[in-house]
């Protein structure tokens, strides 16, 4: 183990296992259908069998992998009618998020909102994806909490996690980073402004480019 996992590790083993797996699979380390190797990766991980097959249970209810019998775990894999099903049902719900939140919002509330895009910002400058999809996660459910309304933010949590193992081929492109960056900043705008249906339009875009990018990602050539 690193001085820097060392440093990082939480207080439960399993808790440390699921950090490294949700990470590896955010920065595309472990890609869509990639099989899971549990003893390569008990060793990797210098842990035994059971905190990783708990972690791996988790993972399987929030949708990052699956499992079958008799070939054991793999990363999970979306359809394109998966893709779409899931940015379908972010823009309904995302929306009501939206629109709570701007009758709600604080001067505390956009300047947790201005840090975490400063966040990103520097993780883009860098080209680190891992830090960035992180930073962008913490920017949406920033604003999402800021609703009231904790059963919607879970839900859009979790569509959230099942388009995880995808994020890194958006932000792996530079021109997407920077696209993330200007459309971040014009909802920051919006926001200030509490203009309600100019936020939601300018997130209902930052979705559609991110589906259009993981469309062409995902169809097969021909």
């Amino acid at each position: 183990m690193s001085p820097d996992e060392a440093r990082r590790r939480p207080p439960t083993a399993q808790q440390f296992v699921l950090g490294e797996l949700r990470r590896a699979i955010t920065t595309g380390r472990l890609r869509p259908g990639t099989p899971i190797r549990q003893d390569a990766l008990a060793e990797e991980l210098q842990v035994s069998r059971v905190p990783l097959r708990e972690a791996l249970k988790t993972l399987e209810g929030e949708g990052l992998v699956t499992y079958k019998a008799h070939k054991g775990y793999c990363v999970a894999t979306l359809s394109l009618d998966d893709l779409r099903e899931v940015y379908r049902i972010r823009e309904l719900l995302e929306e009501e998020a939206v629109r709570r939140a701007v009758d709600r919002l604080t001067d505390a509330d956009l300047d947790r909102l201005e840090a975490a895009q400063a966040e990103v910002e520097q993780a883009a400058a860098a080209g680190d994806v891992l830090a960035m999809a992180t930073a962008n996660r913490l920017f949406h459910m920033t604003l999402f909490e800021c609703a009231g309304m904790p059963r919607l933010a879970r839900l859009i949590r979790t569509l959230w996690d099942t388009t995880d193992a995808y994020r890194s081929m958006y932000y792996g492109d530079a021109g997407n980073r920077e696209r993330v960056i200007k459309e971040h900043r014009a909802t920051l705008d919006a926001l200030r402004r509490r203009a309600a249906d100019e936020a939601v339009a300018t997130l209902d875009v930052h979705r559609a480019h991110a589906v259009a990018e993981l469309e062409s990602l995902l169809t097969p050539a021909t």
